[in-house]
C-alpha cells in the first residue's frame, strides 16, 4: 500500500530535496510552506516524474512560527490526504549572528522558528498518530545540536532543544506505537545560509535526502546526515575544542 508523508518546511532546501525524493520511492505527500507560490512549482515538478504518476500531491500555507495554527492546518491537510503515515517536522532557519550584537530579534525568530514551531508540529502529529494506533514522527535536528559554533548560538540552542524533545516524546509514545526518527545533518548546501562552502563535508541537498529517506525507510532512531564521515566524528563533538573554529572562516 502507498505510504503518505508531510513535510513542513517544504518550498526549499532540504524539505524540497525530501518532496522529490519520496515522490521518486511511489509516495503521497502533504507539503507545507510559507511560500504557497513555491509548493505550486514543486508541486508541479513532482507531478512530472515517471515514479509518481500515480502519487497525489496536497499543498497547505503554514507558518510555523504562528503555533496556534499549526495544530488546524494540520488537521485539514491530514483530512484531505485521508491517511497519514509519517510526518516530517521539517522547517527552520538559520542565520549567522552574534550574541550582544543587536541581533535578538532575528535569534528569538530561530527560536520561534526552530524550537517551538517544530514543537507544535510534532504536538499536532501524535495527536493523530495516538488516535490512529500508530505512526512515524521525523524530526530535522543537526549535528549543531552537539557542540557549540560561534555565530550559530541560537542555531545551536533551537536543535538542541529539539533533539532533546524528540528523545523524550520517543520514550513517552513508544507505547502508543509511534516511532521517531531523529535526523542529525552536517553542513548540507541549501540557501539558509550563504558561503556554505566554507564549512567541512559539505553535501548537496539532494544527497542529504536520499540518505535522510533510506534512514526513515528503516525507521531508525537517530540518522547523521552524511553518514561518512560524520558517524565516526558525531562521538566526539559534544568534547570538541573550542579552538577548532579559528580554522573555519566565518
Amino acid at each position: 500500500m502507498t505510504k503518505t508523508v508531510i513535510i513542513t518546511g517544504a518550498s526549499s532546501g532540504i524539505g524540497k530535496a525530501l518532496a522529490l525524493e519520496f515522490a521518486k520511492r511511489g509516495y503521497n505527500l502533504g507539503l507545507t510552506a510559507r511560500r504557497v507560490d513555491k509548493l505550486k512549482e514543486l508541486q508541479t515538478q513532482i507531478l512530472a516524474l515517471p515514479q509518481a504518476h500515480q502519487s497525489f500531491v496536497e499543498l497547505a500555507a503554514m507558518d510555523v512560527k504562528a503555533t496556534d495554527t499549526v495544530g488546524p492546518v494540520m488537521d485539514d491537510l491530514i483530512a484531505r490526504l485521508g491517511k497519514v503515515d509519517i510526518v516530517v517536522a521539517n522547517a527552520g532557519v538559520n542565520q549567522l549572528t552574534g550574541v550582544g550584537k543587536g541581533q535578538l530579534d532575528i535569534e528569538l525568530d530561530m527560536v520561534q522558528t526552530n524550537l517551538l514551531g517544530a514543537i507544535a508540529t510534532v504536538h499536532a502529529a501524535v495527536a493523530y498518530f495516538r488516535k490512529m494506533g500508530g505512526g512515524h514522527v521525523v524530526g530535522i535536528s543537526s549535528l549543531a545540536s552537539l557542540t557549540a559554533i560561534p555565530k550559530q548560538a541560537a542555531y545551536c540552542a533551537t536543535k538542541a532543544g529539539f533533539s532533546m524533545y524528540l528523545d523524550c516524546a520517543a520514550i513517552e509514545l513508544k507505547k502508543y506505537k509511534i516511532d521517531f526518527t531523529k535526523i542529525m545533518p552536517g553542513f548540507v548546501k541549501t540557501d539558509i545560509v550563504d558561503n556554505m562552502e566554507q564549512f567541512p563535508f559539505l553535501v548537496t541537498a539532494e544527497q542529504a535526502a536520499k540518505e535522510i529517506v533510506d534512514q526513515v525507510e528503516k525507521r531508525k532512531s537517530v540518522g547523521v546526515v552524511p553518514g561518512y564521515p560524520w558517524k565516526f566524528i558525531k562521538p566526539l563533538m559534544s568534547s570538541m575544542p573550542a579552538g577548532v573554529w579559528k580554522y573555519i572562516k566565518h
